[in-house]
């Protein structure tokens, strides 16, 4: 299993160095084009360009931080989620959910609760080419797995000094990541290959001011706020908080319908393990100001990003800030 010990930190860091260089120039030269970066003037819809964060081709980008966050209700309010560019969410074993937070642009202070991996997150976060992943436990028939796919993983185990434990609150909803203890900064957007475009919104799409996604044991709904231009979380039917108390507002949600199907794992009560498809293409809605958009979206290879268009072919784009996609069953 690929580790992150004393080494490969400083060669990390060395890339790092080379990263904020090649950031500097990349963003130099977004700005000479007129376009923005994500923590630049927001999308407001009136003209801001499209654009889509690519890796630059051959060039040597830090890879992205993803952790994999608990979602029970103990575990709540989490950590250092609202820092993400990325939350993606995902039905688990009896119905209930946990997420997977994706940093590039930010590192918060701390992150958690950490919890245990799945084997769809493994080709969820192929797109990304070699993330880091910290993660806290795994079924000792999928460690071959994690152990042969492209990613840096980062346990407590493997890395103990990059964890801490709350306490607050009991085992197993108390264990955080210190992003800082494993790369000095932040790989920036360029590692975002997530084939995510942002920009201006299609003419179409209609009023929508709240969307609720069902799991068997678990919800997410999500109330557009004009006042914060931004769609506010809500979990099992409470307010989705931070520490301090704020709300989770995405400015994009993402309902990406796709095949969740039985794995070959099950948990130590004897539950299946759902194994979310999001290799393939499918349909989606796409909220962004206050509307609702009926999208398609695409990924044709674990290594590829997902691509998301309108019913007449134009491309998706999202608003610029942090995007929420939640996985659903097909109908």
């Amino acid at each position: 299993m690929a580790t992150v010990g004393t080494e490969q930190r400083g060669a990390r860091r060395r890339r790092g160095t080379g990263a904020r260089v090649l950031m500097a120039a990349l963003l130099a030269a977004g700005l000479a084009a007129g376009c923005t970066t994500p923590n630049g003037p927001r999308d407001d819809g009136r003209g801001s360009p499209d654009e889509s964060p690519t890796r630059p081709g051959g060039q040597d980008v830090p890879p992205v931080l993803a952790v994999k966050v608990d979602n029970a209700p103990a575990a709540r309010p989490q950590t250092g989620v609202d820092a993400a560019d990325v939350v993606y969410a995902e039905q688990v074993e009896g119905g209930s959910s946990r997420l997977i937070a994706v940093y590039a642009t930010e590192l918060p202070e701390s992150v958690g609760p950490v919890r245990s991996a799945r084997e769809s997150d493994l080709e969820l976060l192929r797109q990304f080419d070699r993330p880091v992943l910290a993660y806290s436990g795994a079924q000792s028939k999928l460690m071959p797995l994690i152990e042969r796919a492209p990613l840096e993983a980062v346990t407590p185990e493997s890395e103990p000094g990059a964890y801490t434990r709350g306490a607050d609150r009991s085992a197993p909803h108390n264990l955080y990541l210190r992003p800082e203890r494993l790369m000095d900064d932040p790989p920036g957007e360029a590692a975002l290959t997530t084939g995510f475009r942002f920009g201006r919104p299609p003419a179409d799409g209609e009023p929508r001011n709240e969307l609720t996604v069902r799991y068997p044991a678990a919800r997410f709904t999500f109330t557009w706020s004009g006042a914060r231009d931004r769609w506010l979380v809500s979990m099992d039917g409470a307010p989705a908080l931070t520490t301090e108390g704020e709300r989770l507002a995405p400015a994009t949600v993402v309902v990406q319908y796709v095949t969740v199907r039985r794995s070959g794992f099950r948990d130590f009560l004897g539950n299946n393990t759902p194994y979310t498809e999001t290799v393939g293409s499918g349909k989606a809605t796409v909220l962004r100001g206050g509307r609702a958009y009926e999208a398609n979206w695409k990924r044709p290879a674990a290594e590829d990003g997902t691509s998301f268009s309108t019913g007449s072919g134009e491309a998706m784009n999202f608003a610029r800030g942090q995007v929420w996609v939640v996985y659903a069953k097909t109908p």
